[in-house]
């Protein structure tokens, strides 16, 4: 069984499966948008808004520090999301980001759907 289980697998080892979700924040927050399955796309939103709850503490050293230990790969993206996206939802108490569905892809039939900041 798997109750109360907070992440969804992704067929995927965790090693894999973590550097893919963090790309895919990084292209999200270097973009504005993304374009995958809808289980990625669930995944991404839970880390992508995490990401936001902690950057709209402030810039300081430990803020900095707790992203970048999520968030390792890219500090133009870290910049960005500090700069830009996190001031913009300094009075919004969470849901930062929005899924659009756009159907089912041709090849393999899987439910794609769009991830955007609100």
């Amino acid at each position: 069984m798997n109750h109360q289980k907070g992440r969804k697998k992704l067929n995927m080892k965790p090693a894999h499966r973590r550097s893919l979700l963090r790309n895919q924040v990084i292209h999200l927050i270097s973009y504005g948008h993304l374009v995958t399955t809808k289980a990625r796309i669930k995944e991404v939103q839970k880390l992508a808004e995490k990401l936001v709850t902690i950057a709209r503490k402030g810039n300081t050293f430990n803020v900095r520090r707790r992203a970048k230990a999520l968030l390792p790969y890219k500090d133009e993206a870290l910049v960005k999301l500090f700069k830009e996206i996190a001031p913009r939802y300094l009075e919004r108490p969470g849901g930062y980001t929005r899924t659009l569905p756009l159907g089912r892809r041709m090849s393999d039939t899987a439910v794609i759907s769009r991830l955007e900041w609100v």
